[in-house]
């Protein structure tokens, strides 16, 4: 990533995530209110747009939530000696730029990308902000050595790397991890953002979220690595993919192919492909292709002239006895019948 000339610098020396929210606040002189454990900062108008906000829990985990547009290039330095919290960011709008306190060259975690970090010994991370691009980002934190006292035991059966991670509790090594946030993680920090009750119940809403996104992030590092045909996680990104795939298929329903030879064409591999049509349309892929021929179907009975075999060619079957069992497995009605059915009415 390449920066541009720094304008505005925050650096922050404090930790647990409280006194990092009372540190933010101080260098931006600015007041920040607090509720039940949950921190807020009004970005001043003088340096830009947005909020900073933040909660933590005894378990070791917490959320810290930044939309922000700063008039002028921002770099948020958290730089304090001691061992750094374990974090996995979700770049939700615009860019953000990561780099450990150590190193010189910035990671760009784009919108719908996420990374796991970790920094070595004591060295902090450092996040930079783009003048006049709107960012909203979350960082899910993990105090290793607070979350392994309660969660040690199931952390054993972890695979992949992942135990040692979250036994480095002296952070002995550095870790950075970079892929595309899944529509799982998507809609979890969606509702988080919808919640609106109040006190305790949000409070016990908001820790339970936030341990539902430590699952789906393990899962997406765990699908991050596994090999391409196996991939199952769809990601935010891959969105348009998907209708893309059901514009082939609405396009060419006389000769849709195989589930495998769409999602070629379209850059996915099977498992991902039903994945996405179960999320965006309720259906398998083979259910949105037999629901959308049905529905051809029974607007070619209504309104034209053709027979039955001529219907069944045009939406790209080759048995009128499926076609008759199918259509009235969906509507109660033979297609003669309710073609019958339809110009009576008229």
């Amino acid at each position: 990533m390449v920066k541009t000339k720094l304008l505005k610098l925050i650096q922050v020396n404090s930790l647990p995530l409280e006194q990092v929210i009372e540190n933010i606040a101080s260098v931006l002189q600015v007041d920040y209110q607090e509720n039940c454990n949950e921190f807020f900062i009004t970005i001043p108008p003088d340096l830009g747009e947005g909020f900073i906000r933040g909660i933590s829990f005894k378990s070791g985990l917490g959320l810290m939530q930044y939309d922000c547009t700063f008039k002028e290039d921002v770099e948020i330095q958290f730089i304090v000696n001691r061992v750094h919290p374990l974090k996995f960011l979700s770049t939700l709008k615009g860019s953000l730029g990561h780099r450990f306190e150590n190193q010189q060259d910035y990671h760009e975690i784009q919108q719908y990308q996420c990374a796991i970090v970790a920094s070595n010994n004591h060295h902090g991370h450092i996040l930079y902000f783009k003048a006049n691009v709107s960012t909203s980002f979350n960082s899910l934190e993990v105090a290793r050595k607070d979350f392994l006292d309660r969660k040690e035991c199931e952390l054993k059966k972890l695979s992949n790397g992942l135990e040692d991670l979250f036994h480095d509790v002296e952070a002995t090594h550095s870790f950075y991890h970079e892929g595309f946030y899944s529509l799982q993680i998507a809609d979890i920090f969606q509702e988080i953002r919808d919640m609106n009750e109040k006190d305790f119940l949000k409070n016990l809403f908001l820790e339970g979220k936030i341990y539902q996104a430590l699952y789906q992030h393990i899962l997406q590092y765990q699908d991050d690595i596994t090999d391409e045909s196996n991939k199952y996680l769809l990601r935010r990104s891959e969105i348009n993919l998907i209708k893309k795939a059901a514009d082939i298929i609405d396009n060419e329903i006389t000769n849709t192919g195989t589930i495998e030879s769409i999602a070629r064409r379209v850059g996915l591999n099977g498992n991902k492909l039903q994945t996405g049509f179960k999320k965006l349309y309720k259906a398998t892929v083979n259910g949105y292709i037999q629901q959308k021929r049905l529905n051809i179907a029974k607007s070619l009975l209504r309104s034209t002239d053709l027979n039955i075999s001529e219907i069944v060619d045009q939406i790209g079957l080759n048995s009128k006895s499926y076609f008759s069992r199918i259509f009235k497995e969906k509507y109660g009605l033979s297609p003669s019948k309710f073609r019958s059915k339809h110009l009576s009415k008229n």
